[in-house]
């Protein structure tokens, strides 16, 4: 009869028995999906476990994660604690964005806000925003609790810049 050409590993196991190699490649990719949206809650519960941690009020606070995006949806009570939890989530390993659907009960100016780059102080900092390298004290308690000494930042970590208003 001769040679006959099949493409290997398409068809059923022996008899029937056992699953294709795309079928079990399908079940693999979706226990995998299944265990990163676990990991996500998991993340996504533990962020707002350490928000409240700090105590940063946020009535009907939600974070959730898919990917490296964190969306964030609450009532702030005012606009720096929505700040800070912003940069609670933001410096967190793992997130690149983040969504910010809070609200603001009280309304206050917006800051602005500073990367964090190589060699950087707060005094430098301070100097560069308000012309003044000793209000690096402002810099700091805009930040705390995320903040707990002066010297700990790192470079890529995004701080709060509070006007002097």
């Amino acid at each position: 009869m001769g040679l006959f050409s099949f493409i290997k590993n398409a068809g059923a196991k022996v008899f029937g028995i056992g699953k294709t190699d795309a079928e079990e490649a399908a079940e693999a990719a979706a226990e995998a999906t299944a265990r990163k949206l676990k990991q996500e809650e998991a993340a996504a519960r533990k962020l707002e476990e350490t928000i409240t941690d700090l105590q940063l009020q946020v009535e009907g606070l939600n974070v959730f994660i898919d990917d490296d995006v964190a969306s964030i949806s609450g009532l702030a009570y005012n606009q720096a604690t929505r700040e800070k939890v912003v940069l609670v989530v933001g410096n967190s390993n793992g997130i690149a964005t983040v969504d910010d659907q809070m609200t603001v009960e009280h309304e206050e100016p917006v800051a602005q806000f500073h990367t964090v780059a190589s060699g950087d102080t707060l005094g430098k900092i301070a100097k560069a925003y308000y012309g003044n390298a000793m209000k690096y004290p402002v810099i700091f308690e805009a930040n705390k609790p995320m903040l707990t000494h002066p010297d700990k930042i790192y470079p890529g970590q995004v701080l709060r810049i509070p006007s002097l208003d």
